[in-house]
């Protein structure tokens, strides 16, 4: 299987930023598309910004231009750098991972992180 260990969370004022890394290990064979997730108390999950094995990335129209997604395929992680942080960014996020799973037969999967708590004071 494959495991996703989120770590950057923490507490920050507003107009702060933190970066937010995720790294896969296990049993990969690729990982195609990766992303981070939201939850805030209340509401549902939604994307925040994804990013392709071939570096083209997509964001939520709330956090463009305030967040950056990029990844370092050689080690299986992505990261988030979030700028300009508002309260409204306080969720717990989630790193995703599309991931061909290795294996005597090869399949795709879906992965996700534990979450990591980011919390913005005003």
């Amino acid at each position: 299987q494959v495991q996703l260990v989120e770590s950057g969370g923490g507490l920050v004022q507003a107009g702060g930023s933190l970066r937010l890394s995720c790294a896969a290990s296990g049993a990969i064979y690729s990982i195609n598309t990766m992303g981070w997730y939201r939850q805030a108390p209340g509401k549902p999950r939604e994307m925040a910004a994804t990013i392709t094995s071939g570096g083209n990335s997509h964001y939520a129209d709330s956090v463009k231009g305030r967040f950056t997604i990029s990844r370092d395929n050689a080690k299986n992680t992505v990261y988030l750098q979030m700028d300009s942080l508002k309260p409204e960014d306080t969720a717990v996020y989630y790193c995703n991972a599309l991931t061909t799973v290795a294996g005597p037969t090869l399949y795709d999967d879906d992965f996700w992180g534990q979450g990591t708590q980011v919390t913005v004071s005003s």
